[in-house]
């Protein structure tokens, strides 16, 4: 279990510490931040590590390909991580940790939006491609690790657990139709909320 905090969006990034700490308890073993300004906007990454699979600093996050712009914060098993990464090596990439972490990261560089289709495993990642301007959220078919995000007026921030958003801007109130839903069903179905693409996104934020 590890836990991911980020923002983007116009200005300048709200301080990640606060909400890192709220997720220290997912990951006892390490911490670790990425910020980058673009132009008038700013992307900011977080990360609270658990090591299992790579105990070196070789697979600390967020991760990150530099000759690609390409970083990633992720939380998660990959199942078939070592027959992605056998398949990945066969074309020539070249591996400096033994995390599925990076296999995700390399997938992502090398097969694009379709690593998706490959991964096997309970998985929430967070993935910033500075090459084509791509804030990816991805969390796993069934939901089972857990990534929230909430819209602001400047930008939108995201987190493993909802408390940590409460220390980057968001404040908590109570939805009646979310509670009539619960006590009616005993569980909340997806609620229609408005639909942002990115482009329209940016241009809400700028």
């Amino acid at each position: 279990m590890c836990g991911i905090v980020g923002w983007f969006g116009k200005g300048r990034a709200p301080d990640l510490a606060p909400a890192l700490d709220r997720l220290r308890h997912r990951g006892p073993d390490g911490e670790g931040q990425w910020i980058k300004v673009i132009g008038d906007h700013t992307i900011a990454l977080g990360h609270r590590r658990l090591a299992i699979l790579d105990l070196s600093e070789a697979g600390n996050q967020p991760m990150i390909a530099p000759e690609n712009d390409v970083v990633i914060s992720y939380n998660g098993e990959i199942y078939n991580y070592l027959e992605l990464r056998r398949e990945l090596q066969s074309i020539g990439v070249r591996f400096r940790s033994t995390s599925d972490t990076e296999v995700i990261l390399q997938g992502y560089l090398h097969w694009g939006k379709d690593v998706l289709q490959r991964l096997r495993g309970m998985f929430a990642f967070v993935l910033w491609d500075g090459h084509s301007q791509l804030l990816w959220l991805v969390r796993d078919r069934l939901g089972l690790k857990p990534l929230f995000y909430s819209l602001l007026k400047n930008g939108i921030v995201f987190a493993s657990e909802i408390k940590a958003l409460f220390e980057l801007g968001v404040e908590p109130h109570i939805n009646p139709k979310s509670i009539d839903l619960f006590l009616t069903y005993l569980y909340i179905p997806p609620l229609k909320l408005p639909f942002h693409t990115s482009k329209n996104f940016l241009q809400a934020i700028s």
